[in-house]
């Protein structure tokens, strides 16, 4: 019996359907976080060297050692962007992500940088789903207006519009009989409903 499925028997089945999706959103885009700023500090780490093999005509890179990670984020600032992805929906996940990849690719941050754009990013992507929230709620209440008129609808279909029919008053039939005409607009055709 292998050491590996001695530790999986010991897990606890299906413990990835128990979690929350918004809980794995979080999870994620606070990975992608630290990923980019792992990045970023390697980065700067070689910018860094390069400037001192320019400076000086030696490579001592190979005698310096580096922390792993050098810059974190404070905790309190960590707690605000983990409440900011608490609001981006599961399917707005991967744009986000692509999104962040993108600026950082294009700003080229320092570590301490790359929190800011993130932060940027999370807020750019929360002003678009509320917009497309809005967007919905109006179609929603449009089509709902909408469904109210189809009796207007049926309405006009009952009734029609008869133009020519003979007993329609005219102003030239009053001005021949010098009558005062009557208070109806006489630019409008005569409505009657047919039975």
């Amino acid at each position: 019996m292998s050491l590996a499925s001695w530790f999986r028997w010991n897990e606890p089945p299906n413990r990835i359907s128990q979690r929350n999706p918004t809980e794995m959103v979080v999870e994620t885009l606070m990975m992608e976080l630290s990923w980019q700023i792992k990045q970023a500090e390697k980065q700067q780490r070689e910018r860094e060297n390069e400037y001192r093999k320019i400076k000086t005509g030696v490579d001592y890179g190979w005698l310096v050692s580096y922390p792993k990670q050098s810059y974190d984020i404070s905790p309190g600032e960590r707690l605000q962007l983990e409440d900011m992805c608490t609001k981006i929906h599961p399917s707005y996940c991967g744009p986000v992500i692509l999104r962040f990849r993108q600026v950082v690719a294009e700003y080229e941050p320092e570590a301490q940088e790359v929190s800011q754009l993130f932060r940027s990013v999370l807020q750019e992507a929360a002003e678009k789903i509320k917009e497309e929230e809005e967007a919905k709620k109006l179609a929603r209440q449009w089509n709902t207006r909408n469904r109210t008129s189809l009796s207007l609808t049926t309405f006009k279909s009952r009734s029609r519009i008869s133009p020519f029919i003979s007993d329609i008053k005219t102003i030239s039939e009053d001005v021949e009989r010098g009558t005062q005409p009557n208070r109806r607009v006489w630019s409008m055709p005569e409505f009657r409903n047919t039975k």
